[in-house]
């Protein structure tokens, strides 16, 4: 099967142009109310294509339902993907670029031309030679994570709305606010929804499955020092900013870590620090796909800490302590469950000529934390490459395939 005349492309550069990062350190939710200004675009277009119920809540959270084609009862299938972009690159003026053709030459981004994308740095980029891709311009992420999975559901929403030919039951659309932030099930009404299971638009490479996850948790170091005068410190003060230098430097070199961890391995990240010379804070992420390894995890941390203290004499009265709140875990304890679920995707993979990939994410997705919730939600391929960064690609041809899969996955369900 192949669709005719996508316009998936054309939707992902007109999404990503709208600034929609999220922010780890607001209090509302979501995070950022400009997040909204796409959801508000979606529900539009999900409206013009004459899906009525088309609408965004107070939250941000967008939901539609694409009537059955036919009346036999049949599970109600949702695909989800999420507005927000990642935190750790910037957002804002994303110029999107096609590159028709892509002969394999190094990509100088003209924005700053010491932002090249090269085969080498990225082999899966060799398979789109000759053919199109898209990339930011190089002072930004492009967005794609996960623009691309957004612009592929609302793709298949528009396909099926001309073509009431194709057979298929209730399909619901979800849209979410958060997820770069690991909020962005915190506010869905999973009942409202009304589906038996979904599928998240949030994977990479072709013909991907996706139906594990790690395990999360945060973790936080609270270090107090003792604070004195520096001009009267000798003897008193302990700095807990050189605690925290200490706790840091004293973490394993070459292992333990995501700069040298892969496959199934789990590791512990410092990702935020900050304080001054009488407390000090460290943010931690805990990752391990084996859900009774993060107490483990955490547990090997706070002793490493402890020794740092207890073993220097310069900081005999300084204490830390150690909190520690769950994210997310890893959803195939409950996918697992639900085995027909995964056959019918792959099947859906195999009808237009992919052969499937099954692999763990390195990471998590909004389907992590639904799945828990009650509705067992696996991750289909996107084709986003490089995300969270300013060589963030995608191909044209990925994202049609994708397409396919869905429309394909609704005809057997």
């Amino acid at each position: 099967m192949t669709l005719e005349s996508l316009e998936v492309a054309d939707r992902l550069l007109r999404y990503v142009q709208v600034d929609t990062q999220s922010d780890p350190y607001s209090t509302s939710f979501p995070s950022t109310e400009k997040q909204k200004n796409l959801s508000k675009i979606l529900v539009a277009e999900l409206q013009q294509m004459g899906i009525e119920d088309a609408a965004m809540d107070e939250y941000g959270y967008v939901m539609a339902t694409i009537e059955p084609t036919h009346q036999r009862k049949v599970p109600i299938v949702c695909f989800c993907a999420h507005v927000d972009t990642a935190p750790d690159c910037s957002g804002t003026m994303v110029k999107p670029i096609l590159h028709n053709n892509y002969n394999g030459s190094p990509i100088i981004l003209p924005d700053d031309p010491t932002q090249i994308i090269t085969t080498d740095a990225y082999p899966y980029l060799k398979n789109f030679i000759g053919k199109s891709i898209i990339t930011a311009s190089g002072k930004t992420l492009l967005g794609s994570d996960d623009k691309a999975g957004v612009a592929i559901i609302m793709e298949m929403a528009s396909y099926l709305m001309k073509n009431k030919n194709i057979e298929h039951g209730i399909i619901k659309i979800l849209f979410t606010p958060d997820e770069e932030v690991g909020r962005g099930t915190e506010y869905l009404d999973i009942k409202k929804l009304g589906a038996d299971f979904g599928y998240t638009l949030d994977g990479g490479e072709l013909a991907s499955f996706e139906m594990e996850t790690f395990s999360a948790d945060s973790l936080v170091l609270d270090i107090q020092g003792v604070i004195a005068h520096p001009g009267a410190a000798k003897g008193v003060l302990q700095n807990a900013i050189k605690i925290a230098a200490a706790i840091l430097a004293a973490l394993p070199k070459n292992e333990w870590s995501p700069e040298h961890t892969e496959g199934r391995l789990g590791f512990i990240h410092p990702n935020h620090i900050e304080g001054g010379a009488e407390t000090a804070r460290i943010e931690f992420l805990v990752r391990d796909f084996d859900t009774t390894q993060l107490k483990i995890h955490a547990e090997r941390l706070y002793a490493i800490a402890q020794k740092v203290i207890a073993t220097n004499t310069d900081y005999s009265k300084a204490t830390v302590t150690m909190e520690v709140k769950e994210q997310y875990r890893n959803m195939r304890e409950v996918i697992d469950q639900h085995p027909l679920i995964v056959e019918k995707a792959l099947a859906a993979y195999k009808l237009v000529g992919l052969t499937p990939i099954v692999t763990p994410i390195r990471g998590g997705t909004d389907g992590s934390r639904m799945s828990f919730m009650g509705l067992p939600t696996p991750n289909i391929f996107t084709g986003m490459q490089a995300i969270h960064s300013k060589h963030e690609w995608v191909a044209v041809s990925d994202m049609e395939k994708s397409v396919e899969v869905l429309v394909k996955l609704v005809e057997i369900i």
